[in-house]
């Protein structure tokens, strides 16, 4: 049963590098830098962002290859709004 779940699991990361090999395509090398500080600090947001570049790709919404600013756009829409906290004095 492990062994299963270790067999998923690489045929998952698999996929993800297809599908980011992929997406970088779609990237300027300036993107492709800020795509790889973004998977090194945060994964779960680089698997989002390759989705949504995916998405986009066939959809027909890029005519050409998104550069840094287009990426940094990208992520303020995946990006969730901070929560603000107000501290009241007593």
């Amino acid at each position: 049963m492990e062994n299963n779940n270790v067999d998923e699991q690489i045929k998952l990361q698999q996929k993800f590098q297809q599908l980011e090999t992929l997406a970088k395509q779609y990237l300027t090398k300036e993107a492709i830098n800020r795509y790889g500080n973004i998977k090194a600090a945060h994964p779960e947001l680089a698997v989002q962002v390759v989705a949504l570049i995916i998405q986009a790709a066939q959809s027909g919404q890029l005519k050409e290859k998104i550069t840094d600013s287009e990426l940094k756009q990208f992520l303020l829409q995946i990006k969730e709004p901070k929560r603000e906290f107000k501290l009241k004095r007593i």
